[in-house]
């Protein structure tokens, strides 16, 4: 305490003036305020008064803090040019205060005015403890604060407040949540929804509530709300059963009675029947009228009568209604009720039914014959005197039909004349059919191309058909000549897809021609009268390489002069696939700076870029076929050194001489190079080994038959013997050409026959 005091006369001793100030343009300005930190958002700390020297002047003063987040605001009260200008100090909207965290605000007041010196002053904000925060003694005590009210009180009426005093900050809690009650964020109590149960007894409902302020101090306590009987009356009827007869007959909305019942905001309803055939009941007067033209009718209502704010108290009556009406019957036709079924392309003004009425006494043409219904149906439809005609097209592929369900309904009127007039109702349901009109129609491009290696089951494209009977594109897809081995591709029955199921080869087929049959469906009650129509489409099959290009040579050195203009071809890559028509694709890939090259096909061409000095480029030229995703490839590598037309002279401090430039010969030579097939090279090394194996036999036998003249032994001894004619000396070998002398003698083991031999030389004699 002693602390608090001795800082309070030191603000003070602060805020004392000196004995040198001038005139101040702040008046009536405290030094210190005292602020509860319980404080709401918008309380008024401090007034003060600016003023200028100069009456012309118009001050201004803005609020400047120690602390920059300070919780204040300046707002200005009076602005009077006349008179002194007066502003507030408030608390800032949605500020907070806590004595804990923040005890003293200094704030400083600026006052400037124009052409005169600024004034500054102090304001010292002590903020204080605030209030501990106490329910009221009922409320927190055991038994409760007690509140009682009327069972017929209105729904959601507020019954008790449980911190009446403009506290602000506080949140409310209902422990106990077993009860019709409300408990609003305001703390107030409020009756139920739906009202309270207008029950004789008296009700009781406990409410335990806790409260809790934005500091964290909290108290709680009960009230016990006690409902009480309700002194209002009962609804009532005087009679539970009410007997009504009309005579004559009756016009539609003609008031046949009226019920009356006794409460408080008493309403009336038709409980039974749910829907009433003839009669409806006026809500607030309870008046019964007619709905429609009445003859002769009978009907039973229970008719309820009941409080608007209180649902439960109800009281109920029965009704009785009699139209005794006149000796007059009502016209009688044949068809009584006409449903038919009619084609799509039923012409306009033909007859659908005649009708056959009687009960017109009189002359003819007495019975008037209308048609009511939907706007849909009476556009279709017209009464012709008593035939019903088609009055425009019934096209089934239409919107119009389809937004109907393809059924029209209406109600043929036959009135007859007289007072009251007399009607008769025909009900009328028409449904239209469809019948088949339009042939399906094949789709444009229908041509696709498919990789060879397509796996089974891969899309090939998709037919889709139109066809403009309703339901629109109802078509169904099949291949002509029907699933087989040799049926490579099948079509999916409804949505047109084609698909591979079968090994394709472009070196067989290049391409398949296919016949697809489209088939309506569900266009006409006639399975015997679908349309079909056939459409041909054309499948390429797209070569595939097995193996990557073969380039002959892979590597190449050339040499080329730049000549200004145009540009000028390099050379031509010499490519072949491993399947003959198979489409090469030629990319530069790698070295060509600058762009000075370009691919034309196989044809390589160099773009002139004025080089000032030979220059020597190498090019990697890629080579694939088939398509991108799945190629193989090969690189051709370029060696290209390109020479400049003419070479700038460089210059020199000696004696100038001139020399005549020679003019450059270009030589293009172009090689053709004829690359066999491998099958070529195979045959033809076959062939050329028959014709040599032919050639060595026939040389064979030209020689065997130039060494003997006479006749040759077949099946003899294996030395090659020969038999001279006569009985001359055979010999087994040619050079043994005289007589010798023999040292042996043997037996051939396959003929038997003895024969003489010489050991030396092996010439013999048979004996």
């Amino acid at each position: 305490m002693g602390m608090h005091r001795r800082l309070t006369f030191l603000l003070l001793s602060l805020c004392a003036p000196g004995p040198f100030v001038r005139a101040a343009a702040l008046l009536d300005l405290p030094c210190m305020v005292t602020l509860s930190e319980d404080a709401a958002p918008g309380t008024s700390v401090a007034e003060v008064t600016a003023s200028c020297s100069n009456t012309s002047g118009s001050p201004n003063v803005t609020l400047h803090g120690t602390e920059p987040s300070h919780p204040f605001s300046l707002i200005a009260s009076s602005t009077d040019p006349m008179a002194n200008t007066t502003f507030q100090v408030t608390l800032r909207a949605g500020a907070e205060l806590n004595a804990h965290w923040v005890k003293l605000y200094t704030l400083t007041l600026r006052a400037t005015c124009p052409g005169e010196d600024k004034v500054e002053k102090q304001l010292f904000v002590w903020v204080t403890v605030g209030q501990v925060l106490h329910c009221d003694a009922l409320f927190a005590s055991a038994e409760g604060d007690v509140v009682q009210v009327l069972a017929d009180v209105a729904p959601r009426t507020p019954l008790y407040a449980v911190m009446p005093q403009p506290l602000g900050g506080l949140t409310f809690r209902l422990r106990n949540h077993n009860t019709p009650l409300v408990l609003t964020n305001q703390g107030l109590v409020l009756a139920p929804a739906g009202g309270f149960d207008p029950s004789k007894d008296t009700q009781t409902f406990r409410l335990e509530i806790d409260v809790m302020d934005r500091k964290g101090h909290n108290c709680s306590g009960a009230v016990r709300v006690e409902v009480l009987p309700s002194c209002r009356p009962c609804v009532s009827f005087l009679e539970p059963q009410q007997a009504v007869t009309v005579p004559g007959v009756i016009g539609p909305l003609e008031v046949v009675t009226q019920v009356h019942a006794s409460g408080d905001n008493v309403r009336y309803a038709i409980l039974a029947p749910v829907a009433p055939t003839f009669f409806t009941i006026d809500e607030i007067t309870g008046k019964v009228r007619s709905t429609h033209w009445l003859e002769m009718a009978q009907e039973l209502l229970l008719v309820q009568a009941y409080n608007a704010l209180h649902p439960a108290d109800h009281a109920t009556t029965m009704l009785n209604i009699t139209v005794q009406g006149m000796d007059q019957q009502q016209p009688s036709c044949v068809p009584a009720i006409f449903v038919s079924q009619v084609p799509e392309t039923m012409l306009p003004g033909s007859t659908l039914e005649t009708l056959r009425c009687t009960g017109c006494e009189g002359a003819e043409g007495c019975l008037q014959y209308t048609l009511e219904g939907p706007p849909a149906s009476r556009s279709h439809f017209r009464m012709e005197g008593p035939q019903l005609q088609v009055s425009t097209t019934l096209d089934y592929d239409s919107k119009a039909v389809a937004t109907v369900g393809f059924q029209f309904t209406a109600t043929i009127v036959v009135t007859a004349g007289g007072q009251p007039p007399r009607s008769t109702y025909v009900p009328m349901l028409v449904t239209v059919t469809p019948v088949n009109e339009f042939t399906p129609v094949c789709p444009n491009g229908t041509t696709f191309t498919v990789p060879e290696t397509a796996a089974f089951g891969s899309a090939v494209g998709l037919i889709a058909g139109t066809d403009r009977d309703y339901p629109l594109n109802s078509l169904e897809y099949s291949l002509e000549g029907g699933p087989g081995p040799e049926q490579l591709f099948s079509i999916d029955v409804h949505t047109g897809e084609i698909r591979v199921v079968g090994p394709l080869d472009s070196r067989q087929h290049k391409s398949y021609r296919l016949t697809v049959r489209l088939t309506d469906t569900r266009n006409d009650l006639d399975p015997a009268k679908r349309r079909s129509c056939l459409c041909a489409v054309t499948v390429h099959v797209q070569p595939v390489l097995d193996q990557a290009p073969v380039c002959t040579p892979e590597v190449q050195e050339l040499w080329i002069t730049a000549r200004s203009g145009s540009r000028q071809p390099v050379t031509r890559l010499a490519c072949q696939g491993s399947r003959d028509g198979t489409t090469l694709t030629y990319s530069i890939v790698g070295g060509n700076e600058n762009g000075c090259f370009q691919l034309e096909g196989s044809t390589v061409l160099y773009l002139p870029n004025n080089l000032p000095e030979p220059r020597t480029f190498v090019l990697l030229v890629e080579v694939w076929g088939g398509s991108s995703t799945s190629r193989r490839s090969t690189v051709v590598a370029l060696v290209v050194h390109i020479t400049p037309w003419s070479t700038p002279v460089p210059p020199s401090t000696t004696t100038q001489r001139t020399t005549p430039l020679k003019e450059h010969l270009v030589v293009t030579r172009m090689e053709a190079v004829w690359h066999p097939p491998a099958w070529f090279v195979a045959v033809l090394t076959v062939s050329g080994a028959l014709l040599l194996a032919a050639l060595g036999c026939l040389a064979r036998s030209l020689l065997c038959s130039n060494q003997v003249p006479g006749k040759l032994l077949l099946g003899k001894s294996p030395w090659d013997v020969v038999e001279l004619k006569g009985d001359e000396v055979e010999q087994g070998s040619p050079h043994a050409s005289s007589l010798e002398q023999f040292d042996g003698r043997a037996q051939d083991p396959r003929t038997g026959r003895d024969y003489l031999f010489n050991s030396k030389t092996g010439a013999r004699r048979w004996i």
